[in-house]
Order: C-alpha cells, then structure tokens, then sequence
C-alpha cells in the first residue's frame, strides 16, 4: 500500500503540471497584466464591485461585542439601489461572536465568517482545531477561513497539510471552506504552488493568501500564484476555486490590483462573491467614499 505521503505526491503530479517560473518573472507579468486591464477597466463599475466582494474584518485581541455590533451595523450600510450599490459579502471576526453575527445578519444577504482552527498560527493539535470549527459552524458561521500548518509544509510533511485541509472541510459541514496560505511565511514559488495544490486538492472552496497578522501579507506576486493553480485545475476539472486575497488592502488603487489579476487570469465568471473575496477592515469605506464621488 502507497504511503500517504506518496500517494499525495503521486494525486499531485496526476492533477497538476510542473510550474516553473520566479518571483521576479511573475512581477514582470503582474506589471503586464494590470496594465493591460487597467486601460479598458471602468473605474466606476470596479469600485462598485469590489464592494460587493469585501470580507469586513475586525481580528483584534481587544475586539468586543459593541465593536462586532458595530461593524455588522457598517456591512449593511452600503446598499444604495439609487447608486447601483451592494452591501459587503461577509462580516469575519472569532468564533466566539459567530452567534452575535449571524443573530444581527439574519436578515440581510451578508454571510458569517469565522476564522478558526487556531487562527493565526495554526498551533495547536488538529483535533482541537477541529472542535473550535465545529463549534463556530454550530453557532451561525457560513463560512471558515483556517490556516494551514506552514511549518509542516515548510519541512516537507505535505501529506499532513492534506490530511488537515481534508479534516477540516468535513468539520465545516455545509460551510464554505476558505484555507489561508500564509503566502509571506512560505516565501518561495514552489511552496506557495505546493500549498495551494494540497489546498485545492484537500477539498477548499477558497485559497486565501494571507491572515493579516505577519508583513508581508497579500502581494500579486503570491496571488498570481494561486490564480495560475486555480485556473490549472478548473482547465482540468471543470471545477471552479474561489480565490481571497487579504492583509494590508485598504485603498481602491490596491484593490484594483487583484480585481484585475481576477479578471485577466480566470475571466468574469470569477468576479462574484461566490469566487472571489477581498478580506480587509478599512476598504470598504474607501471605496464606498469613490464611488460617484
């Protein structure tokens, strides 16, 4: 019988190409691609977009009830019909205001997202990661956002990465499944491709990039990354991943970056908030503020 390690590797190779490229050719392209999409992009309907895809986020250790209250008072406040424009696409805070959230949100077609699975380190044994998903899922959360175990990656157990991805999406249920990278801890183009291969293929509905919580966090370079993995798979299964970009997006010209990586690399059928998020806590008002401004 194939080990699980090599079984991995062997479901890896049968689902994926070899990708060969660096950092500093993928910056190069990301050069080329943004600015081809931003001379036939219309700032108005970017913005307008963007809003309607934006995690509103609070992930601070003195967050309280008042503050979550607070943000989901500011997730529905957006919708203008007159303007054309759409509330946020989840409000993502601890599992412990799962409950709170999804009480206030109830009414309104903004989903509860949680971070659990011991956000941000990931450093805990798997099945208390397992337990605090479960419970967040039970208390309201549409969607999970965990962190996989970049130091088991980092020294070569990537069968414990899909081992962990696979045991998580079951504890979430119906719940979405968003698997964070940590793209600046992992740092090279052969461990991001390989984290988001082994997330892809451990059952994510989303690859995120970042938590938000190290420097640095997102960057175009590790999102074209995932968005090449993403298009691989859904050329060879039909099979459409969503995509997360976050950490240290807080103004339109930034969000614009990946909102037209999304749509130069996987085309519109992406820029929903089915398949595209953008995680952040200062965004939404920046853009709300261009809007026909």
């Amino acid at each position: 019988m194939l080990s699980i390690i090599t079984f991995a590797k062997k479901y890896i190779m049968q689902s994926f190409d070899v990708y060969s490229t660096t950092m500093e050719e993928l910056a190069l392209r990301v050069e080329a691609i943004v600015k081809n999409g931003l001379e036939k992009a219309d700032e108005q309907v970017m913005l307008k977009k963007i809003l309607s895809l934006i995690d509103l986020t609070t992930l601070s250790g003195d967050d309280t009830s008042k503050r979550v209250s607070d943000l989901c008072a500011k997730a529905i406040s957006y919708q203008d019909k007159k303007l054309g424009v759409s509330n946020v696409a989840a409000v993502c805070v601890y599992p412990n205001f799962a409950g709170l959230v999804s009480e206030l949100l109830i009414p309104f077609k903004v989903n509860v997202a949680c971070v659990a699975g011991a956000f941000p380190s990931g450093q805990s044994p798997l099945k208390v990661r397992v337990m605090e998903v479960a419970d967040a899922v039970e208390n309201g959360a549409d969607e999970i956002d965990m962190v996989i175990s970049r130091g088991k990656l980092i020294e070569g157990n990537s069968s414990y990465v899909l081992d962990e991805v696979k045991t998580i999406k079951k504890a979430c249920g119906k719940a979405h499944l968003k698997v964070i990278l940590e793209t600046g801890e992992l740092k090279t183009v052969d461990l991001i491709r390989q984290a988001s291969e082994l997330s892809i293929l451990g059952g994510a509905d989303f690859i995120k990039t970042s938590t938000g919580k190290i420097n640095p966090a997102a960057t175009p370079e590790a999102f074209l990354i995932m968005l090449d993995t993403i298009k691989e798979y859904h050329e060879k299964t039909g099979k459409m991943i969503g995509i997360k970009p976050a950490g240290g997006i807080s103004l339109p010209s930034e969000a614009f970056i990946y909102y037209i990586l999304v749509a130069e690399v996987l085309g519109d059928n992406w820029l929903t908030s089915d398949y595209f998020r953008i995680g952040a806590s200062r965004l939404a008002d920046n853009v709300y503020n261009e809007i026909d401004n």
